[in-house]
């Protein structure tokens, strides 16, 4: 009956938001009704936004305009965790997602909030556990000890440090999803946990692609370079593409057919080499659909010029 997503990293705020927002746009059940989210923005402070309808849709409004994207503060934030279900949870929302400035964060789904019977909710009792010096992985160890209480956490540090776990109740239901992943490109550190919401196998992995893309899309460029239909075409070992400037100057493709008669396909190929003067300054990061006719370029996605995005090296 909930979804929780905690991330570290560059712009942690920017990547939970996405994620929810993409298990939100494909998911069903127990979804886009309540949500607690909260941040340790670039100056130490704890920020939250909060909303009991609506999900990702009201969690940050601009007027009477919903669905904006996070303001700064929060999409920048280097820490950042929510949980989210369906409408009108109990007051106040903040007790789904515990927080301390010089500590770390919390987040979980079930029913983390419930008191142990020390008195103390699970969720607090983890984020006590971390401000007394526990990493995350030590304090979430602690659900060991309480196998029959409905919930499942995840605890993030202030170092980024992250670790996720559910009780034994919860892992023996049919409808949960996790995943954890440390993404390199981007920096991230993602951590989700779900149930009651379908498709339950697919979603936790979307969300951690939701959320890495929010952050460093695949097919984000530096600068661009142009092509113009005329092009000879060159045969070589690997894929290639020559420039002066900004101009591409040849396009060596692996593949014979494309000098002959006609040709359709992929001329320019997604992570071709960018060559300018015998050094490879960056890789492609779309392709376009090519035709060419004796060895020539005629169009490149029905056009007879283009400029494509390069990543640089």
């Amino acid at each position: 009956m909930t979804i929780g997503i905690a991330v570290s990293g560059r712009c942690a705020g920017l990547a939970a938001f996405s994620a929810l927002r993409a298990v939100e746009a494909v998911g069903r059940g127990a979804i886009g009704g309540f949500a607690s989210f909260v941040a340790i923005s670039l100056d130490g402070e704890i920020i939250r936004a909060q909303t009991q309808r609506g999900g990702a849709r009201t969690l940050f409004t601009a007027g009477e305009t919903t669905g904006v994207m996070p303001p700064t503060a929060f999409a920048e934030a280097p820490l950042a965790a929510l949980m989210s279900s369906g409408p009108d949870r109990p007051l106040p929302l903040s007790q789904f997602t515990p927080a301390k400035a010089d500590v770390g964060l919390v987040s979980g789904h079930r029913l983390p909030n419930l008191a142990l019977p020390s008195g103390c909710p699970l969720n607090e009792e983890v984020l006590a556990l971390m401000s007394r010096g526990a990493s995350p992985e030590t304090a979430v160890a602690l659900l060991n000890d309480f196998p029959k209480a409905d919930a499942g956490v995840i605890a993030v540090a202030l170092d980024g440090s992250m670790a996720l776990a559910n009780t034994a109740l919860v892992e023996r239901r049919d409808d949960i999803g996790s995943a954890f992943h440390k993404d390199r490109p981007s920096g991230l550190t993602v951590g989700v946990l779900h149930n009651a919401i379908f498709p339950a196998g697919a979603l936790a992995a979307l969300a951690v692609a939701a959320a890495v893309d929010a952050v460093a899309p695949a097919d984000r460029s530096d600068f661009e370079i142009a092509v113009e239909a005329g092009l000879a075409l060159q045969l070589g070992e690997h894929p290639q593409v020559d420039v002066c400037g900004r101009a591409v100057t040849a396009i060596t493709v692996d593949e014979a057919a494309w000098l002959g008669k006609r040709w359709e396909g992929t001329a320019i190929t997604r992570s071709a080499p960018v060559i300018e003067n015998g050094e490879t300054i960056g890789w492609t990061v779309s392709e376009p659909y090519c035709v060419a006719q004796e060895g020539r370029l005629v169009s490149m996605s029905g056009s007879t010029k283009i400029h494509l995005g390069v990543r640089e090296a």
